[in-house]
């Protein structure tokens, strides 16, 4: 459809005529700008007279992109000018979002965002223990606090804190895990941007790893202790002492996961999320059928209402404490705890000579580094690889005089 273009009183400034639609008496009037730049021709549609437009207004549009284009002082065209307005609202938005977010404290991220997922995703025992870490020691020092003001000095006072109160390095190297992986969701999640305060952060350097195990006569003495106190208990004690077993893998396990017939125990969901298999002894098989065989969803070792347990009974520690076991020690690595049987476990087998190799594959570690602990239980182990190095060495040295005397 063509189009008649009139010349306006103003120049550069024309418009053409609506055929039916009226503004006021008149048909409404569509106006344009006619300039040039750097010698180009330019053509800018504006709007209608219904719209706001009039020729004069054309004109002092038109005005101001010859002014710019003289000058070199702002946009030259109203494609320019309108990108720029783009880019200008953009930034103010940027800056908005950046202010709503410089807002947001590390409480709020925890509580509200990082925390509820955490329940989802992660193993019960570990999103409480990190709950138990927030509400003690993280949140008297950073709740409060938006991630942006968060300074190493304020990870170095929760040390301080934890320190104070004799905490283990251990745990204060958790609760410094926790504080990073809030800030790696916040970053991740686009609510906070900047550098992990905690990278800046010196963690304790401090052997955490337990280093008590028990004698065979010390192991007896506790089991028969057990069995008068506690039947479940000294079952559970017996598990963890001949398989290796933690006790977050016992509570859990049900009679679908035993293999009588091959004496193998299936431990599923474990603390490295792989599942692994255990050996019984003659001592757990026989204890395991003097249980009964229940149904194959029916747990092993169920609370008294049939549900699964969530720790150990007291009757442990009272039991080892009547014994005398942690008598006079102080140090928390040399006191026996339900763990200690698991651990009794490696170091026996240690001192029997098994490959370290397999006592990872028994204890179901994910790493070589964390059975390194228990060489040097094994000194004959590592004897008899040295014997093995002399002997070829000898058999080399011999085949080597042959040769020479066969010439």
């Amino acid at each position: 459809m063509g189009y008649t273009w009139k010349q306006s009183k103003h120049e550069g400034v024309r418009y053409r005529e609506h055929p039916t639609r009226k503004h006021g008496v008149k048909l409404d009037q569509y106006f344009v700008i006619r300039y040039r730049v750097d010698g180009k021709r330019h053509e800018e549609a504006l709007g209608w007279a219904s719209q706001g437009w009039t020729a004069a207004k054309a004109a002092q549009t038109l005005a101001k992109l010859q002014e710019a284009a003289r000058t070199g002082e702002g946009a030259t065209s109203l494609a320019e000018k309108r990108q720029k307005a783009e880019e200008k609202r953009q930034a103010e938005a940027e800056a908005r979002t950046q202010a709503e977010r410089d807002k947001i404290t590390f409480g709020h991220i925890f509580l509200d965002f990082y925390f509820p997922i955490a329940q989802k995703n992660k193993a019960k025992r570990s999103w409480q223990k990190e709950d138990q870490c927030y509400r003690l020691w993280i949140a008297p020092v950073l709740a409060g606090k938006p991630l942006k003001d968060i300074a190493p000095i304020h990870l170095e006072r929760i040390k301080k804190n934890m320190a104070d109160a004799n905490r283990a390095p251990r745990s204060i190297t958790y609760t410094l895990a926790v504080v990073r992986q809030v800030f790696n969701f916040a970053r991740d999640h686009d609510l906070f941007v900047g550098l992990n305060p905690v990278t800046k952060i010196k963690k304790p350097n401090a052997d955490n790893r337990r280093v008590r195990f028990l004698t065979h006569g010390e192991a007896e003495r506790l089991l028969d202790a057990l069995a008068e106190k506690s039947p479940q208990v000294h079952d559970m004690a017996l598990l963890s002492l001949h398989c290796g077993l933690r006790a977050g893998e016992i509570f859990a396990l049900t009679w679908a996961d035993v293999d009588m017939e091959r004496g193998i125990l299936t431990l599923r969901d474990t603390k490295s999320g792989k599942t692994r298999a255990a050996l019984m002894t003659k001592a757990v098989k026989a204890m395991l059928e003097g249980r009964g065989h229940g149904c194959q969803a029916d747990l092993v070792f169920p609370s008294e209402k049939g549900h699964k347990i969530g720790q150990i009974s007291q009757s442990f520690i009272k039991t080892v404490n009547a014994l005398g076991l942690n008598d006079g020690v102080t140090d928390t690595r040399q006191k026996v705890v339900f763990h200690t049987l698991r651990h009794t476990f490696a170091s026996w087998l240690a001192e029997a000579g098994t490959d370290l190799y397999q006592i990872q594959q028994l204890m179901g570690h994910q790493s070589f580094a964390m059975v390194q602990r228990y060489a040097h239980l094994s000194p004959d182990t590592l004897r008899r690889a040295v014997t093995t190095l002399e002997a070829g060495m000898e058999k080399a040295k011999d085949k080597k005089l042959v040769r020479l005397g066969d010439r």
